[in-house]
């Protein structure tokens, strides 16, 4: 009697593409997530992605970098899944572009501090900054940098942005500041409230908060891409940066919640 063969190979690619299935969905082979975060995430973003890790068993991929670049590479095919900006203008445009999936939400405000490695005292900054004592102020590019946008708009309100142009130090990124500012480059920086929570352990600072009424709320948007959409650990992470557990992280560096 003749035994019939079967051909096992088409069985074992069912079974092999099952279990892909099933680990896909496990917490230790959840998709990764892409993150195109703010240069002023650079420390917060840390802490948010290993809470997040603890929580889900998925891995972001953050990459840094002033918005206004951020947005350049997305708009030219970066393949970022989530958007995290430093104002809402930037996601926006991406929306209105048709690069994100939805409009952008604010998931956090800002706040802008005026700061040093230098003890000068800051009760009367504006005047601080017009004498031969401050020869270099770094702020970040206004054009493509929000917090710098906010540092020049501070400056006008106070009358004094044409009189301290000429020791103006222009940073790509608010992170570039930071650096202009602990290295001595700059004698004061306009930055991010979360740089102190940043630098608590490593570097003294000096510093005052900006009175929020001499600046536009810097409104912090995200937005999931179209190179996300789908992801479902994108979606996740969308929903965790909007959850109690990121706002209390968030709350931690120096930010204001909505």
């Amino acid at each position: 009697m003749k035994h019939e063969q079967y051909n096992s190979k088409p069985l074992k690619s069912i079974i092999f593409f099952i279990a892909l299935s099933i680990m896909a969905h496990l917490p230790g082979y959840a998709q990764d997530v892409r993150v195109a975060a703010a240069a002023n995430l650079q420390s917060v973003i840390e802490a948010l992605q290993k809470d997040f890790r603890q929580k889900t068993g998925i891995v972001i991929e953050p990459v840094i970098g002033s918005s206004g670049k951020l947005v350049a590479q997305i708009s030219n095919g970066a393949p970022f899944d989530v958007f995290l900006s430093a104002d809402m203008s930037f996601p926006e445009t991406l929306f209105k572009n048709g690069f994100a999936t939805d409009k952008p939400v604010v998931y956090a405000q800002g706040s802008l501090i005026i700061c040093s490695w230098q003890n000068i005292g800051f009760n009367n900054w504006e005047r601080l900054l017009l004498t031969a004592r401050v020869k270099k102020i770094a702020i970040a590019n206004p054009a493509i940098a929000p917090y710098g946008k906010a540092a020049e708009e501070v400056l006008k309100k106070k009358g004094i942005l044409d009189d301290v142009k000429s020791k103006t130090v222009y940073g790509e990124s608010i992170s570039q500041v930071n650096t202009y500012i602990t290295t001595g480059v700059a004698d004061i920086g306009f930055t991010t409230q979360s740089f102190i929570k940043e630098t608590e352990h490593k570097t003294a600072l000096y510093y005052k908060v900006i009175n929020p009424k001499d600046y536009t709320p810097i409104l912090q948007g995200m937005v999931i891409l179209k190179h996300g959409a789908g992801n479902t650990a994108a979606e996740k992470f969308y929903r965790y940066i909007l959850s109690p557990a990121a706002k209390s992280i968030f709350t931690s560096y120096g930010y204001h919640m909505q």
